[in-house]
């Protein structure tokens, strides 16, 4: 009785073909990993824009630096207080962006602010992902 089996050389074969894939293929599907969470993020930075504006609506500024982005989730205890407030928020939970760290968001006077995302090196001042809204 002989047995089958693969040869040295055909397994060889196989493992650089499928080598040869990976040096090809792999680059273009890890780039896309990195634009869908810029997406992601751009996205998020928009919906979060849109509650800023229907919290301005209601409470007639935006929320200040010290309120942050807590104030669209739950009624602000820091002052100054909104003139109203949807009693459900205007965001299900506090906003992340793809790489998990909390949007940086500042507002001195209530007429203007700043949202951004610290973008994938989670540091501040570099040029990833960002969006500035007035």
């Amino acid at each position: 009785m002989r047995r089958r089996g693969f040869t040295l050389l055909e397994v060889m074969l196989v493992v650089l073909i499928l080598g040869l894939l990976m040096a090809v293929a792999g680059p273009r599907l890890l780039g896309r990993t990195e634009q869908a969470r810029r997406t992601r993020t751009q996205a998020e930075l928009g919906e979060i824009t849109q509650a800023l504006g229907l919290y301005r609506l209601d409470g007639g500024s935006y929320p200040t630096t010290a309120q942050g982005l807590a104030a669209l989730i739950q009624r602000p205890d820091i002052p100054p207080a909104p003139r109203h407030w949807r009693s459900q928020g205007y965001l299900p939970r506090p906003p992340v962006d793809a790489w998990g760290t909390p949007y940086v968001y500042a507002s001195t006077d209530g007429t203007r602010y700043t949202l951004r995302s610290l973008g994938p090196d989670r540091a501040p001042g570099t040029d990833d992902v960002d969006d500035d809204a007035p």
